[in-house]
């Protein structure tokens, strides 16, 4: 098995400020576990191009584009920062750094359709599941994932893709994008009643959002995933599997109060690979979401990738 790594230079750039939770160091926290692990030699790197216009369109209206670079543009003649509400904030770096996320997400797409992997993890920043349409917000600005989805179906030609949303917080990004497009199913798990406090109620058929208490254990998740998400991903059979890493639901993360740790990650993308090789031949594709205790963050990640790699 080949899996792919999409990670650039560029996107340890964007910086939110000091103190920031979802800053630069958490990459190379995951640089120095790869390391540290061994399981870097499991991985094909691969170069990260920057997003076109016309990939961004896919999930975003022109008009929060253009309204988006506008607003960067000022923060890089400053070279301040500037907010666009009280969590997130843009930088000189952040306009390239988000190109080049959403250009990874895609590129992945491209390689595992292609068959030069089988699947990808793309190590990237920022983040993107709580950027709507329309709007930025939740510390992401386009939609990485749901970029990739929906160039899976609308470019590349397959017929039904499937996005696993997994992190503390609610990927209300990625439904208000993709809810009611029959094409694709969401699947997610979070916490409920914190930031952004949507997910009780979903917006289209072909969405399981399952809101979890504070400290839910692996060992709860991994009950409702098995009784919830995999039936339903089972009668889908999607040709691809996209998922949203989100690592902040680990029970030494104070982003939030769920109780997992790095072998639940690595059940659950096991899973995950397992539906991909039956229905999808094997095509999965994985975008870094949240995680912000560095040390967690990045065992969680090794662990995802370990299952994701069959190491």
């Amino acid at each position: 098995m080949t899996t792919a790594y999409f990670s650039h230079p560029d996107c340890r750039l964007h910086d939110m400020g000091a103190g920031h939770p979802e800053c630069p160091q958490r990459l190379d926290a995951i640089e120095d576990q790869l390391l540290s692990s061994g399981v870097d030699v499991a991985l094909t790197r691969f170069d990260v191009p920057l997003a076109a216009h016309s990939d961004l369109l896919l999930a975003h209206t022109e008009g929060y584009i253009t309204e988006l670079e506008e607003f960067i543009r000022q923060a890089i003649e400053t070279g301040e920062h500037r907010a666009l509400d009280p969590d997130t904030y843009v930088g000189p770096h952040t306009w390239q750094a988000a190109l080049r996320s959403a250009g990874a997400a895609v590129a992945a797409t491209d390689a595992v359709i292609d068959g030069r992997a089988e699947n990808a993890f793309c190590a990237i920043r920022p983040p993107g599941h709580h950027a709507t349409r329309s709007q930025s917000m939740g510390f992401c600005f386009f939609n990485n994932i749901a970029v990739a989805a929906r160039h899976a179906l609308d470019v590349r030609g397959l017929k039904r893709v499937a996005i696993v949303d997994f992190d503390v917080h609610h990927g209300n990004g990625t439904e208000d994008i993709v809810a009611g497009d029959e094409r694709i199913l969401m699947v997610s798990f979070f916490q409920d009643q914190i930031f952004p406090f949507t997910g009780g109620v979903p917006l289209g058929s072909n969405m399981v959002n399952l809101p979890v208490p504070p400290y839910t254990r692996g060992g709860e998740v991994r009950e409702m995933i098995e009784a919830n998400w995999i039936p339903r991903l089972e009668d889908f059979k999607p040709e691809m599997l996209f998922i949203s890493a989100g690592f902040d639901a680990h029970r030494e993360d104070d982003m939030g109060r769920m109780g997992l740790v790095e072998a639940d990650f690595e059940w659950i993308t096991r899973r995950v690979v397992e539906l991909a090789r039956r229905h999808a031949k094997g095509r999965v594709v994985s975008c870094l979401e949240g995680g912000y205790a560095l040390s967690s963050l990045a065992r969680s990640v090794v662990a995802h990738l370990r299952a994701l790699a069959d190491v």
